[in-house]
């Protein structure tokens, strides 16, 4: 007995280092699964799965192929797939039409396959969306001198989904971050953010991919430059001892750049080939050329178009990404443009007046929404989160809301890392420009946080709705110069909650201290329900009845006495880089240097930048 059981413990010692053996296997191929499962997506398969939510395409469903053009040699299920030899000839036909370097090679086949079979549904998407937004960018490339085939980046980049937003903050067509947008006189505040804007986006995507070609003088390097910036180029051409080709710098580039230019060489392909690989055009409804556009000049919510014009409220986001809040923060001063389907523009033409006054089912109007854009218009810059702060800590600091902060960046998370430069609101709503009274100090109705959401309804401005339309009506006359109330041009002005001086003074082209005056009040104290005089047009002329003076000729202009400090081109700077770093933009750099956009910047050239 003890003999048997001394050879079963010298068996289980025998074994034991076996059994541990085999248990880290296990563990380190659990571990390696894990590990696999982590991979990050591609972010081209990432904007093209953004389709399947696009609200255009909800009502349509992917065509019957079998009554398309010379499809008969297939069934309705057949996918066609082709040789190598098939993609290789067709690619190098289009490199011999195109200044681009089009090679066929193992990266650009999979994301042929990827295009044309896995994805081919959304690609048939695509197909539909340019047949708005073709139009629009090769109408710009040309007018800069470029070639039409980058028509075909915005693919990348977006998938042609308007409404893109990536995880690292970039956001439109284009795929612009802030900075960059920035740079190129794409402008954010809380309610509008011009990098969604199809037609501002789109010219200063040219205007940025112009910069870099004249940096690289090649294609392929300029679209990887674009993707990464133009700091990851240099560094890749250092590394790879001097070389300007992306194929040899292709290893020293980031990921995700690596792979940019062979999915930009597939979709090229496959949207010229679409055809022949059965891929049909998905209708999104609208057409490039049914598009029209009309100028706001007061402010003016979707909702009041979309229920007095009766056009699909869809429709309206789809054609204006811009807007944030679906709503529209126009004054006289800053209008904005605003896209509908031609067979509407006649409509809101006949009936623009009444369009501004309209009373939603929500209780939205006119007065209620300048209140609400008096209050909470806020401006964007820039912010580098410092050593110690949280995002509470900063959201506190520039009067914002964490969820203000994580909904400006496109943040999932409630923390922030030291040294990331963020999106702020800078400016309160008391602070920002025109004119400072916008929002009184003594006012606690107004307030500068930042309130997506609109006024609630406030019934008592309904009688005011009908003065305010003839003020905004009487901008159409000759201004007079009398400005007392003895013509009988004076109205009355019942003041509603929310409302101060300064806010009845805008809203009637007046200045506080004219309503005082008027009204011989000695103080800026009102109350809800007080009736007040107004003598519209009178704030045209001075008090004493004269034009205000022209500036003489001699005197300097703000531009003559602006000033600058002086900057040392260095090896590699181009001028975004060097917008960005100075805080300024490129226009502004041009401008003040006199530069157009094909001038080459040479090391050791000074150029003035503005303060």
């Amino acid at each position: 007995m003890l003999l048997n059981k001394a050879k079963f413990l010298l068996l289980f010692l025998s074994l034991l280092p076996v059994f541990i053996s085999a248990q880290d296997s296990v563990r380190s191929d659990t571990m390696f699964i894990k590990r696999r499962v982590l991979v990050e997506d591609d972010p081209v398969v990432s904007m093209l799965d953004s389709l399947a939510s696009l609200k255009i395409f909800e009502d349509t469903e992917f065509p019957n192929a079998s009554q398309y053009q010379n499809w008969n040699t297939y069934s309705d299920n057949d996918v066609p797939v082709f040789p190598d030899s098939v993609y290789r000839e067709r690619i190098a036909l289009m490199n011999d039409q195109s200044p681009f370097e089009f090679v066929y090679n193992g990266e650009v086949k999979k994301f042929i396959e990827m295009y044309s079979v896995r994805k081919r549904k959304l690609t048939a998407r695509i197909l539909g969306l340019a047949q708005i937004y073709f139009p629009l960018f090769e109408e710009q490339l040309d007018k800069y001198n470029m070639p039409l085939e980058l028509k075909y980046l915005a693919v990348i980049e977006s998938a042609l989904n308007p409404t893109a937003n990536s995880p690292a903050g970039a956001k439109g067509l284009w795929q612009f971050m802030y900075g960059t947008g920035k740079g190129y006189g794409l402008k954010v505040s809380s309610y509008v953010d011009d990098r969604f804007d199809p037609y501002k986006a789109t010219k200063a995507a040219c205007e940025h991919l112009s910069d870099l070609y004249d940096i690289y003088g090649n294609w392929s390097l300029a679209l990887a430059a674009y993707n990464s910036g133009a700091g990851n180029v240099n560094k890749a051409i250092r590394r790879s001892g001097g070389m300007k080709n992306f194929w040899a710098l292709k290893k020293y580039l980031p990921r995700e750049t690596a792979s940019y230019v062979p999915a930009f060489i597939a979709a090229s392909y496959v949207l010229t080939y679409a055809n022949e690989h059965k891929i049909y055009p998905v209708d999104p409804g609208i057409l490039y050329y049914e598009v029209d556009t009309v100028t706001i000049r007061h402010p003016l919510a979707f909702d009041q178009i979309s229920e007095m014009l009766n056009i699909p409220m869809e429709e309206i986001e789809f054609l204006n990404p811009s807007f944030k809040h679906w709503f529209i923060p126009a004054t006289p001063e800053t209008p904005y443009k605003l896209r509908l389907r031609k067979k509407y523009i006649g409509n809101f033409i006949n009936n623009e007046t009444a369009l501004y006054a309209y009373e939603t089912k929500g209780g939205k109007t006119q007065d209620s929404l300048q209140r609400m854009l008096y209050s909470t218009y806020r401006d964007t810059e820039l912010y580098t989160v410092k050593s110690g702060e949280t995002m509470a800590s900063v959201a506190k600091k520039f009067h914002m809301t964490i969820a203000d902060l994580k909904s400006l960046n496109g943040l999932r998370k409630n923390t922030v890392k030291p040294n990331k430069k963020i999106l702020v609101y800078s400016k309160s709503a008391k602070e920002k420009g025109g004119d400072k009274n916008l929002a009184s100090k003594g006012d606690k109705n107004l307030t500068s946080t930042y309130v997506p959401s609109p006024a609630p309804r406030d019934t008592s401005v309904k009688g005011a709705a009908s003065s305010t339309h003839n003020a905004a009506a009487s901008e159409k006359t000759e201004p007079k110069s009398n400005t007392t109330a003895s013509h009988g041009s004076s109205t009355t002005h019942v003041v509603s909650a929310g409302e101060n001086l300064s806010f009845i003074a805008n809203k009637y082209h007046c200045t506080p201290a004219e309503l005082l005056k008027w009204n011989n009040l000695t103080s800026e104290t009102i109350l809800v329900g007080q009736k007040l005089k107004v003598v519209p047009n009178a704030s045209s002329s001075n008090e004493s009845g004269k034009k205000e003076p022209v500036q003489k000729a001699g005197k300097p202009s703000a531009a003559a006495s602006q000033k600058f400090t002086t900057y040392i081109i260095q090896s590699g700077d181009n001028l975004w880089d060097i917008a960005e770093k100075h805080d300024v933009t490129v226009s502004q750099l041009k401008s003040a240097n006199n530069l157009k956009t094909s001038t080459r910047l040479v090391p050791g050239q000074k150029i003035k930048i503005p303060k």
